[in-house]
């Protein structure tokens, strides 16, 4: 009898599992359990292109419905799974119905981190997850409408960016002194500070809103003390991993499922991919990642070891973001105690920072700089040493600069 695969979630890591695993060999039936209306599509575009109205909806799905039929697996969307019974092998779904299963993947991503201070519940506050909630936040996303963006991470600033373009009246609260500050560099975070002040985006360094204001929908945010109007508030405070289920069938978790470098949780019958694991990173410790890169090649990996061919996970990670025309790339996980080098001069809006970390390159963010970025992705993955004024040197082509 072939074996029966159930895959919990239905994102980026679901269905890159799917393709891998008929790949590598693996003949079974599959069915993907997800909880939303729509089949596995792409979430980056939803706070660039997509909110912008340039990125079709029919272009975010990841596959055509061809492609799980012709890959033997069975959708199931509007599903949720409730509960895992590791001892019957079997998942709960909401209807109360179960299924059996010879493997698991929990796939299940994450979900937005909710602001809690009162007002939070007022029409008007919105957050950017999935489709849903994009949907709505066009209806208002109006010329001259005024916008709260409660965090100055990837996702407050994307949506700053493209609220500008459209006309809107923005104003970013980041409770930390810098944009970005948990990825990026300072020369990188004031660098995009300058750009988004260009653009004429407010933004409030070491402002946290406290509440938000109005009666039968947001009027304003009251930060630091003053009341700020607004007609719209994006909230963008960073995601939660939605481990719950793993956890309450008594699997590890530590903020993610708890997986090995093979994906596999401590029953060897259940593994996991993506923005809701906790895994061991290529330098050796624990991480929890959000990202394509992850999801992809975390479930790449978990398909090799449900298909006995184990490979140990240790891909360098790499992150981008779209603000206005600058595409910024980030390959490898910097640390504050980092040297940085700035490759290339701001002002041209084409340059990189390079970490390094012992005089290895442990980390590159480049903006509009492609070539820096790839070849800066493979310095990391190398561990190559390189000093700091090869680095700098503009002079010196960045395709010799390992040399």
């Amino acid at each position: 009898m072939s074996e029966r695969l159930i895959i919990v979630g239905a994102g980026q890591a679901a269905v890159q599992a799917v393709q891998s695993l008929r790949v590598d060999g693996f003949a079974g039936p599959i069915t993907l359990i997800g909880d939303e209306a729509y089949g596995p599509y792409q979430r980056p575009p939803l706070s660039k292109a997509y909110l912008l109205g340039s990125f079709e909806r029919e272009r975010l799905f990841l596959k055509a419905d061809g492609f799980y039929r012709e890959s033997g697996c069975e959708l199931r969307l509007n599903t949720k799974v409730t509960a895992i019974d590791r001892q019957t092998k079997t998942v709960t779904l909401d209807d109360g119905s179960s299924l059996p299963y010879d493997k698991l993947l929990l796939a299940t991503g994450t979900r937005v981190r909710k602001l809690t201070c009162p007002g939070a519940q007022l029409p008007g506050v919105h957050y950017l997850r999935d489709i849903a909630d994009v949907d709505g936040l066009q209806q208002e996303f109006l010329a001259g409408k005024r916008i709260a963006i409660v965090g100055g991470g990837y996702i407050g600033l994307e949506v700053a960016a493209v609220a500008a373009k459209r006309g809107l009246d923005v104003t970013v609260f980041e409770a930390m002194e810098r944009l970005m500050a948990r990825a990026v560099s300072r020369p990188m975070s004031d660098f995009f500070a300058a750009e988004h002040a260009k653009a004429g985006v407010t933004i409030k360094f070491k402002t946290g809103v406290e509440a938000i204001e109005g009666k039968a929908q947001v009027e304003g945010a009251r930060a630091g003390g003053h009341l700020y109007p607004a007609d719209i508030v994006l909230v963008g405070i960073g995601v939660v991993p939605n481990d719950e289920l793993a956890k309450a069938a008594g699997l590890e978790t530590n903020d993610g499922i708890v997986v090995d470098r093979h994906g596999m949780t401590a029953d060897s019958s259940i593994f996991a991919a993506g923005d809701c694991t906790r895994h061991v990173g290529r330098e050796g410790l624990s991480i929890r990642l959000e990202s394509v890169q992850n999801a992809i090649d975390q479930a790449k990996h978990c398909a090799l070891a449900m298909t006995g061919k184990a490979k140990i996970y240790s891909e360098v990670p790499w992150f981008w973001s779209d603000q206005y025309d600058l595409k910024l790339q980030i390959a490898g996980l910097a640390r504050p105690t980092d040297t940085t080098i700035v490759r290339g001069d701001p002002a041209t809006r084409k340059f990189s920072v390079f970490h390094l970390r012992d005089g290895v390159v442990a980390a590159v963010e480049a903006v509009n700089a492609a070539p820096d970025y790839m070849i800066g992705k493979k310095l990391v993955a190398d561990g190559v040493r390189v000093a700091p004024e090869r680095l700098a040197d503009t002079a010196i082509p960045i395709k010799q600069i390992a040399g």
